[in-house]
């Protein structure tokens, strides 16, 4: 079988975590590339299999290895998805948290535009993420953690705006009660229209901009005292 080679991406995508780490392969080493390919091919049949239904076979085929070539560097299926998944949790924060800083006066829509399109642009990782994390400990750990540092982060920035602007605000925990509820219901929502494709939410989500308006005004009214 021909040595791995990482796939041409498409027109790049800030928001897509395979590109990601196609980027970050660029000049390492041959064996560091060989398990960027690995990752990256899992994370293309997530797209169409659940992750109990992803086999060492179909990785390797994807991502153009010998078999006997993964155990080099996973010791099995489930290593490989908790390993992908830690590091999607990482870059799924990192994306968040760049958005929220690039618009200072609109942190919030920029946070929910960007968690948008990154559901949207990685939906077999957002399903695993979703639905299937009992089963990757490493990476249900980091989820946690991201979720926690997020929602300490908005609830944070809700206080700051509201002294700023001279209102009274919640007690801290209120607002993180509020928080975790309201992203709850964005996974939800965001899981109903891209995975489970629920046709009445589809019927009225076809417009982008207004289903981040939606969840930006319910984040923004949510939070208010």
């Amino acid at each position: 079988m021909p040595p791995a080679t990482l796939p041409h991406p498409a027109p790049h995508d800030a928001h897509s975590y395979p590109q990601a780490l196609t980027a970050e392969a660029e000049g390492l080493p041959k064996g560091q590339r060989t398990a960027q390919a690995i990752r990256i091919a899992a994370c293309h049949l997530l797209e169409q299999s659940a992750p109990q239904d992803l086999t060492i076979a179909a990785i390797c085929g994807r991502a153009g290895v010998a078999n006997g070539t993964f155990y080099l560097y996973f010791p099995d299926q489930a290593q490989l998805l908790d390993d992908l998944l830690q590091g999607f949790a990482s870059f799924l924060q990192t994306r968040m948290i760049q958005a929220g800083h690039s618009q200072p006066d609109h942190p919030m829509r920029a946070a929910t535009e960007a968690y948008v399109h990154l559901f949207e642009a990685n939906r077999g990782l957002m399903k695993c993420l979703v639905h299937h994390l009992d089963a990757f400990p490493a990476a249900r750990a980091a989820f946690h953690r991201l979720n926690r540092d997020w929602i300490a982060t908005v609830v944070e920035a809700t206080r700051r705006r509201h002294a700023r602007d001279g209102r009274d605000t919640l007690p801290e925990d209120e607002l993180t009660r509020r928080a975790y509820a309201l992203g709850g219901m964005t996974d939800h929502y965001l899981s109903s229209l891209h995975l489970s494709r629920e046709p009445g939410l589809v019927s009225v989500s076809s417009d982008r901009a207004a289903v981040i308006a939606t969840l930006t005004t319910l984040w923004e009214r949510g939070l208010q005292p």
